[in-house]
């Protein structure tokens, strides 16, 4: 099979790309991003998606070898009639001030110039020159480290990048993650198309490097010439048993994970839970407060655990267990003296902000954002799912459907005032705010601080983390569905 047939085949398993879509391609200079900017700008011409240019991003760490590449990479795309952007980022010195590894400042400044890039000639995803090698030596570096599943499944063929505002947000396909790298030489050396080689791939005092020069040519010569088809295909199971778990891991974490202030686990719900399960909830809950610091596997068990009483300091958090729950409450959080010596809460005690559909709300000292945006076919807006069955949307945990249509706009984002009552969904009648708070175990200092999204009638539509109000239960589909959401920042 050609590399292009081969390249959109994975597009088409993997849904990279559509017609119409406008895909921007990081272009380095090495061959691998050459061949993809060339194969990709052959499927255009099919009609399969729209190439909206190329972009190059120099690290300033190989000198006049980097302008060479930058300079090379700017002709490519002049010949080739496409669009280019190209920026400078000094990584050496980002990465000395934020105390990060080259490899790591390096990517986070790639992908947060793509986005830029991606943003100014209105790309929709942004497609990465990723190899079946790549996968592999993903793999291997994984597995050295003491990865699980998640990290065994290494490089994903589509995967979102984070962002902070929503319209930022951009899908990274990888077209290429089928292909082998001496066949995009070969296919290269078919179009007489020539292309940059990166000294710094030479060095083996980088571990990719090392296992790439010397690992894998052992494992080819002593136990298997096809090694690197092996573990790209290992890596592909292990990304769909991840897939499915990870899956069932949110439903559990629907059930079982309450969030607002503080996060709150159900210790019974996760003792009866499988251990993939139970232990991809506590990392996922762990993340919530932990920033930038990692969470290990002994982070996880420590915290699966814990005994009633007993509590942890953790990244970010101290997690606590009080009687059926387990408590992850960020450091932050609680009261503070004022320089006037007063107690004063970190949270604030008021609080009101109008949310935009689409849009996000961030409450900073709470460390979240509420957002809306309208279900659109493929994220849960059809009446009904594979089969038949009509689809139900959640009515608790970080991710609720209300109907579109009951509402009065706009909505507001804000804290709970005297005399609030709602009727919690699937409840007899409606109850005070206060009193729902009290029977959820929300604590009386933390009460403020929970978000409430209201309509323009005032009416509660949703107890952020907590529940929908029944007088907007999705009802009529077809009437619309309002996608409420909270993460943490």
């Amino acid at each position: 099979m050609s590399v292009r047939s081969r390249a959109l085949e994975t597009i088409r398993r993997h849904g990279l790309a559509r017609p119409g879509d406008r895909v921007l391609v990081g272009l380095s200079g090495g061959a691998d991003s050459v061949a993809l900017l060339l194969i990709l700008r052959e499927l255009e011409q099919d009609g399969v998606l729209t190439v909206a240019g190329a972009a190059h991003l120099n690290h300033q760490l190989r000198g006049e070898e980097a302008d060479g590449d930058e300079a090379f990479c700017a002709a490519l795309a002049v010949r080739l009639g496409v669009p280019f952007r190209a920026e400078r980022v000094d990584v050496a010195a980002l990465a000395r001030a934020e105390k990060r590894s080259l490899e790591d400042a390096a990517r986070t400044a790639r992908y947060e110039f793509f986005v830029r890039a991606a943003a100014a000639l209105t790309a929709d995803v942004i497609a990465v020159a990723h190899t079946k090698e790549d996968q592999a030596e993903t793999f291997l570096l994984r597995l050295l480290r003491g990865a699980g599943t998640r990290g065994l499944a290494a490089i994903h063929p589509r995967v979102r990048l984070p962002a902070v505002a929503p319209a930022a947000r951009r899908w990274v396909v990888r077209p290429l993650l089928d292909a082998g790298r001496e066949d995009l030489r070969d296919y290269l050396a078919s179009q007489g198309q020539s292309f940059r080689q990166d000294s710094s791939n030479a060095d083996v005092a980088i571990p990719r490097n090392r296992v790439r020069h010397e690992l894998i040519p052992y494992l080819e010569s002593q136990f298997s010439p096809a090694v690197t088809d092996v573990l790209a295909r290992e890596a592909a199971l292990a990304r769909q048993d991840e897939d499915f778990l990870r899956g069932e891991a949110i439903k559990l974490a629907a059930r079982i994970v309450l969030i607002d202030v503080t996060v709150r686990i159900d210790a019974e719900g996760l003792r009866s839970a499988p251990r993939a399960l139970s232990s991809r909830v506590v990392q996922a809950a762990l993340t919530q407060h932990a920033g930038s610091k990692p969470i290990s596997f002994d982070h996880v068990e420590q915290v699966l655990a814990l005994a009633p009483g007993q509590a942890l300091s953790l990244p970010g958090q101290e997690a606590v267990r009080t009687g059926d729950a387990i408590v992850l409450k960020a450091r932050h959080i609680g009261h503070r003296t004022s320089d006037a010596g007063r107690r004063t809460s970190d949270t604030g005690t008021s609080f009101a902000f109008s949310l935009s559909i689409p849009g996000e709300v961030e409450l900073g000292p709470q460390r979240l954002a509420v957002g809306a945006e309208m279900a659109a076919e493929g994220d849960g807006g059809a009446p009904f799912e594979a089969g038949g069955r009509p689809r139900k949307w959640a009515g608790r945990g970080v991710e609720v459907g209300v109907a579109a249509g009951a509402l009065a706009l706009p909505l507001v984002v804000r804290s709970r005032r005297p005399g609030d009552r709602f009727r919690p969904l699937g409840a007899p009648g409606g109850r005070k705010l206060q009193d729902f708070l009290v029977d959820r175990k929300v604590p009386r200092d933390e009460r403020d601080a929970v978000p409430l999204v209201v309509d323009r009638r005032d009416r509660i539509v949703w107890v952020v983390g907590q529940a929908v109000a029944e007088d907007f239960r999705v009802t009529d589909p077809s009437q619309g569905v309002l996608l409420l959401k909270v993460r943490r920042f």
